[in-house]
């Protein structure tokens, strides 16, 4: 995932939001999703889109802070390959963790 370096002014009562790219391989996935603490772990409401090859994207807004999730690949839940950190989760499975910051 790539956080985009333009740092978002806070607006009152609004939120900081930042903008995320993820990213993801599979030459044999045929739908990908991302589910987490930022959409309730709903997977259908953040389908990744398929730029053929086996590549994966999905431009998000994220809020300020920690968020957990996992990727659902063909409806098999995983952690994210390029997640930079790891959190178990209760399922015996690890949990993709972003730290979402403002940019200086």
């Amino acid at each position: 995932m790539k956080i985009n370096s333009r740092q978002n002014k806070p607006k009152r009562g609004k939120p900081v939001m930042i903008p995320i790219l993820f990213e993801f391989a599979d030459a044999t996935a045929t739908h990908v999703s991302i589910a987490g603490t930022f959409n309730d772990w709903k997977p259908m409401e953040r389908s990744m889109n398929s730029l053929g090859n086996g590549q994966w994207d999905l431009n998000a807004v994220l809020a300020l802070g920690r968020h957990e999730y996992c990727l659902v690949v063909d409806g098999k839940w995983m952690p994210d390959p390029l997640a930079g950190d790891y959190i178990p989760n209760s399922f015996g499975g690890r949990n993709s963790v972003i730290d979402v910051r403002s940019r200086p």
